[in-house]
């Protein structure tokens, strides 16, 4: 059974988190997707990884995501990073970092350099989805949905079995953290992997994100027939495969 433990941030605010504490070595830090948490598979097995490669690890749910306190409908862009920074600031402490970007975890993860960039030693996005809000909803909305979020402050998108309350507030706040247009120099390896049949996120995104790391040792893997999630066993083996390129 996953034990997982919760952070206090403040009088109001409980992070739940997933740790496999080291106290010297390197951590992989697992930032999950939208509408997301920490009961999936890619977790778990981030987390089976690092305890047999001798790594720390920690993963966990921002405010409004599985068992982590809040409404989420409340949470943006910037509360999500913010809450981010400061769990690995407690956990992570000046442990080297290795991020696990999945979807909105890779835009999360980029705004991670801000803090950690002397720390952060590899980066892995699996179906990255930096600047999403903004450039795969707002920007695609009807003039009625558009007129709707703005009159209502919410608009309850629809997308395959599920519903997403997406507020005037989240939008907003996503255009104020662009991340597209920046560069980050360092020297880390960067990894993105993408699958081909991703009908949530096109695969240019994960090639922009490359292009902010121009002296990173970089690589794009486009996964045939793969989907956003790529959760399936044969795809996480794969995964796995290329972490530990980043790992040794």
């Amino acid at each position: 059974m996953t034990k997982f433990k919760y952070l206090k941030l403040t009088k109001n605010k409980r992070i739940r988190y997933l740790l496999n504490f080291r106290r010297k070595n390197t951590y992989l830090v697992f930032l999950h997707g939208f509408k997301s948490d920490l009961e999936g598979k890619k977790p778990k097995t981030f987390l089976k990884f690092a305890k047999k490669n001798n790594l720390g690890f920690l993963g966990l749910e921002y405010s409004g995501h599985g068992k982590s306190s809040g409404r989420f409908v409340d949470g943006n862009i910037t509360k999500w990073t913010d809450e981010t920074s400061k769990v690995i600031k407690k956990i992570v402490k000046k442990n080297n970092i290795i991020l696990v970007g999945s979807s909105m975890g890779s835009w999360i993860s980029l705004n991670q350099f801000r803090y950690f960039k002397n720390q952060i030693v590899g980066f892995l996005g699996i179906g990255s989805a930096p600047e999403f809000l903004e450039h795969l909803m707002w920007n695609k909305f009807t003039k009625k949905m558009k007129s709707e979020i703005i009159k209502n402050g919410i608009y309850n998108l629809k997308h395959g079995n599920y519903t997403y309350p997406i507020t005037h507030q989240l939008i907003k706040d996503g255009k104020q953290n662009k991340v597209l247009h920046k560069k980050i120099l360092t020297k880390i390896k960067v990894i993105m992997i993408h699958g081909q049949k991703d009908e949530s996120v096109p695969v240019i995104y994960s090639k922009k994100i490359l292009k902010i790391f121009p002296i990173a040792e970089k690589k794009m893997l486009i996964v045939k027939n793969g989907d956003h999630s790529l959760s399936s066993p044969k795809w996480l083996k794969l995964i796995k495969k290329e972490l530990r390129f980043i790992v040794n």
